[in-house]
């Protein structure tokens, strides 16, 4: 392993948001190991600002598969921009095998990563990987570094936002009467698969009743894709909530996320983020995914609600019509859990 005290040193990372963030527990530890080395970081375009601020990258590489570099050429331009860049040591957190050639052809001498059949000769660091669904994904990736010789001291996430940031979320709480004292509640529909969505139904009567039985303020938060399921929530509600789809960047997104009282939503990319930054109450929403797999830690702050409806978790069916799972947790059951934080 690195012997060295100046390296070049790449982490090759996975594709996506909840992923990327669990991936920065590795990345700290790896700058840890080595304060004096150059570290950077490749990762594709919509994982950037999950990364960006983050202070123990000197770089972040874009590398965009299916898109700006999915032919030949782009490919080999990258693998072409790699090489100039000469590093030492590469960490392959994705299990792919073309990442791991990408490697091999930039010529960078030491690659660490998983062992698979088919890449398993272009590695020379060859990581037995576990069975993914029995270690937390944070675990999954330090478990590289680890047995790649490196010291492990910690496991959280981290997510950095700016001043600008904050000042961007004043401006918007401040417009719209919501900076003062008050329950601010921001709930999240969104979501990267449809198992994982919790019915746009529950969601409506959830806000009313926070809305009705706690005085508070509900911010609709989502990409500019969950507008349509936002404005089907508000069209289902009596009362009148925010909508703030599409208004926030992710690291906006963090700031809301550190300003509310209470962040609800499904097993997601903002939850992640909410937790990163330190929100002050979270209730997490889990069906076909596993809390111990992709669950967000530590769980100081979380309140997590997963029912056993007979299927096996976690579930990859992502055409699944049922969505029972999902469906088996109530706004009742929200409400409940927001009562007993109330009363805390």
């Amino acid at each position: 392993m690195i012997t060295a005290k100046f390296k070049r040193i790449l982490v090759f990372n996975v594709n996506w948001l909840g992923d990327v963030l669990f991936s920065t527990a590795a990345i700290r530890n790896i700058r840890r190991n080595y304060p004096d080395s150059f570290l950077a970081c490749v990762i594709p375009s919509r994982c950037y600002p999950v990364l960006k601020g983050n202070p123990h990258l000197d770089e972040i590489i874009v590398f965009d598969e299916k898109d700006r570099h999915k032919g030949f050429f782009a490919k080999l331009s990258f693998i072409e921009l790699l090489k100039a860049k000469r590093f030492d040591t590469v960490f392959l957190l994705h299990r792919s095998f073309s990442r791991a050639l990408i490697c091999f052809l930039a010529g960078i001498p030491e690659r660490v990563g998983y062992y698979t059949k088919k890449r398993g000769f272009i590695l020379t660091k060859k990581i037995m990987a576990p069975d993914p669904d029995t270690l937390h994904r944070i675990d999954y990736y330090l478990n590289i570094i680890e047995k790649a010789g490196l010291r492990v001291e910690d496991r959280f996430t981290e997510f950095f936002i700016s001043e600008e940031d904050l000042k961007f979320v004043d401006d918007f709480l401040n417009k719209n009467s919501l900076a003062k004292n008050g329950f601010l509640v921001a709930i999240n529909p969104g979501g990267n698969w449809l198992p994982k969505r919790w019915p746009s139904d529950y969601w409506a009567r959830l806000a009313d009743r926070l809305i009705s039985e706690f005085g508070a303020k509900v911010i609709i938060t989502g990409s500019q894709k969950d507008i349509e399921e936002a404005l089907k929530i508000k069209a289902r509600m009596k009362g009148k909530p925010i909508l703030a789809c599409g208004i926030f960047n992710l690291k906006q997104l963090g700031a809301l996320a550190k300003k509310v009282d209470l962040f609800i939503t499904a097993d997601t990319g903002p939850l992640h983020i909410a937790n990163a930054v330190g929100t002050k109450r979270i209730i997490a929403l889990f069906g076909p995914t596993s809390p111990s797999i992709t669950g967000p830690y530590p769980q100081k702050n979380v309140i997590i609600l997963h029912k056993d409806v007979g299927c096996k978790v976690p579930c990859y069916v992502v055409n699944c019509q049922d969505n029972r799972c999902m469906k088996a947790i109530t706004p009742e059951d929200v409400i409940e859990q927001v009562r007993l934080l109330q009363n805390r």
